[in-house]
């Protein structure tokens, strides 16, 4: 046909073969943008289903995957399927590596949705800037999650681990006139974070001392002597950056102690549902901060929050988590930011959605209004506490 359009001479035949060939330009256009078909959007994901932290991941892609399918039954988005491919690197930095040197450089994957873990993001970020991979909200709040690479690809969930503990340990401080205050972390960059918050907190209150800090590994299970010595030294607040096994067991260790006085707070990363409904009660009293209310929470009062747990717990046998909200906010974000980006789908016409982004989700709580300058979904930080097995709100910080 090309051969033939250019051997035309007739005013008719150069108008027909210029129809043509834009047709043909115009399918080529839309087949160079990585991982765009007229039928299917590849987005990746880096996932920890089988580690430390897959009770976060586990929920967050089984109900992005739900909401994808939901679409994709209706028609997809502008004719095209969602497809949400996703690789287990089960909290270890170099199956991080591999895994999104496969999705963006075999999958050739549009953009990374919720990868977790924020060195296994650090890691990642360079690939996929090289690509121009957009990091769509990470299950990581690290400052670096924003700052590390160009601001114009970055989208988080809220605020990061050090603005939620910080603002966190100095309500309580405040709040219960603590004067000795210790941090339990693992030594990565998430756990760096969290440390430093403690640090700058201690830093720059005259009546707050650091007294102990301590690092462990992410498998660790056995805390009685870190938490004899912390005791010791007459901690009255314990910020734990750790996975959720083992805030549990830190939690239930000190109770089994006797050591009844001290209190402890979680990050983001463990404001889980999993670790206020321990068996026996053994977190009740634990505070944790979030830029959300928890699911379970949020069911007791909100009609809306209570249908889609019954419906979620119907389907997987228990009650939704954080992880799982984490999913919803994702997918819907993703969804409605490629709905706006029209079906001339490129990567500048996605990024510019979502910087125009603005919705409300009744289930989560969660508002989103973005910008050039404003990457969060939410925003806004909640105290919470283990009241009763579930994370009750106790403050709202700005």
């Amino acid at each position: 046909m090309k051969k033939l359009c250019l051997a035309a001479v007739t005013a008719m035949a150069l108008v027909g073969c210029s129809d043509n060939n834009n047709k043909e330009d115009d399918k080529a256009a839309a087949e160079s943008v990585r991982g765009v078909t007229d039928t299917e959007i590849r987005i990746g994901g880096m996932h920890d289903l089988s580690g430390v932290f897959a009770a976060f991941s586990s929920p967050a892609v089984q109900v992005a995957n739900d909401m994808f399918e939901e679409v994709n039954e209706q028609g997809g988005i502008h004719g095209r399927k969602i497809r949400y491919i996703v690789e287990d690197h089960a909290y270890q930095v170099p199956k991080a590596t591999q895994a999104v040197n496969k999705l963006v450089s075999r999958d050739e994957v549009f953009a990374m949705l919720m990868s977790l873990g924020t060195p296994h993001n650090l890691a990642a970020f360079p690939i996929m800037d090289r690509n121009k991979v957009p990091s769509v909200l990470p299950l990581s709040l690290s400052r670096q999650m924003e700052e590390e690479g160009d601001f114009r690809y970055r989208y988080v969930l809220g605020p990061s681990y050090y603005e939620g503990v910080l603002q966190g340990v100095n309500r309580l401080v405040e709040d219960e006139g603590i004067e000795k205050i210790c941090v339990m972390y693992i030594p990565s960059d998430f756990g760096e974070e969290v440390n430093q918050a403690v640090n700058d907190a201690a830093d720059a209150n005259d009546a707050l001392t650091l007294a102990e800090s301590s690092s462990h590994r992410p498998d660790e299970s056995d805390f009685s002597g870190t938490l004899a010595r912390l005791r010791d030294a007459n901690c009255e607040l314990v910020a734990v950056a750790l996975p959720v096994r083992p805030i549990i067991t830190v939690v239930a260790t000190a109770k089994q102690m006797g050591w009844d006085d001290a209190k402890f707070i979680v990050s983001q990363a463990g404001f889980h549902s999993a670790v206020a409904a321990a068996p026996g009660g053994v977190t009740e009293g634990l505070y944790g901060v979030a830029s959300w209310e928890d699911i379970v929470s949020r069911m007791t009062h909100v009609p809306e929050a209570e249908k889609w747990g019954k419906a979620y717990k119907e389907q997987y046998g228990e009650l939704p988590s954080g992880g799982a909200v984490l999913g919803r906010v994702g997918a819907m974000l993703t969804i409605n930011a490629l709905r706006e980006a029209g079906p001339d789908l490129t990567t500048e016409s996605f990024l510019d959605a979502l910087e125009s982004l603005k919705f409300s989700d009744k289930v989560t709580g969660v508002e989103t209004e973005m910008s050039e300058t404003n990457h969060r979904a939410g925003s806004g930080i909640i105290l919470s506490q283990v009241q009763d097995g579930i994370w009750r709100p106790v403050a709202e910080m700005e």
